[in-house]
């Protein structure tokens, strides 16, 4: 089971999800739940960001062209050229009902790209609001998504050592320094972005310090325990 801080290849994060994961918003995958990829990436190509110390993700919606027009250059769409709903257009209508309280939020699986092929699991969202921006001559989607504390209830629950998201600046900073390998015996498997002092015990996620890249073997051994 895939925890959150999890470092995956795009391979792995496929086969987590059991399909090839080929766009960035992905309503329903499987017709069982939602997934969604992000980045914060130098030239990433959506503003996505996050908010409130860690807790909120604010994920901005996807483009289509139209007609061979520079997607970047039209309002972001509800409906595809076909006449069906695109993403955006889900991911608005699952708020919709959430706030008429016909039915509880999505929860919504998120990965973050912080290399090439490189994905870290960010753990489970709630999507709970949904707006229109204009950063500029266009408008987009922006969609907001609160930091769930455990997985699915399907799984079983998972206490975590933290419930921040650690920043993508202090992760890329950690993957450098620690040269994606697990600091106590080397392997480059199987690896989780892992806090020194645990959230719990007052450990940051916003430091590089307090972050450090361990395999699944040390990582267990370690549990919340302060080295």
């Amino acid at each position: 089971m895939t925890r959150q801080g999890d470092v995956l290849t795009y391979l792995q994060m496929c086969s987590e999800e059991g399909v090839a994961l080929r766009r960035g918003m992905n309503f329903k995958l499987r017709g069982d739940h939602t997934v969604v990829l992000m980045s914060q990436r130098e030239g990433a190509p959506y503003a996505d960001r996050v908010e409130e110390d860690g807790r909120v993700l604010i994920y901005e919606g996807h483009d289509i062209g139209r007609g061979g027009s520079d997607p970047k250059s039209v309002d972001q769409p509800e409906t595809s050229p076909d006449g069906r709903p695109t993403q955006n257009a889900l991911f608005l209508e699952a708020v919709a009902k959430y706030k008429r309280g016909e039915n509880e939020p999505e929860r919504v699986r998120v990965y973050e790209k912080i290399r090439p092929g490189i994905w870290v699991y960010n753990g489970l969202f709630k999507l709970i609001d949904a707006w229109k921006e204009k950063p500029d001559r266009r408008n987009v989607f922006k969609f907001k998504l609160e930091l769930l504390d455990e997985h699915d209830s399907a799984q079983t629950k998972l206490v975590l050592d933290h419930d921040r998201l650690i920043p993508p600046q202090v992760k890329v900073e950690v993957w450098k320094r620690d040269k994606g390998k697990c600091v106590i015996c080397g392997s480059q498997d199987n690896l989780h972005f892992d806090h020194i002092i645990p959230y719990s015990k007052g450990g940051s996620s916003l430091v590089v310090q307090n972050i450090q890249l361990l395999c699944a073997r040390h990582n267990l051994a370690k549990s919340d325990k302060i080295e």
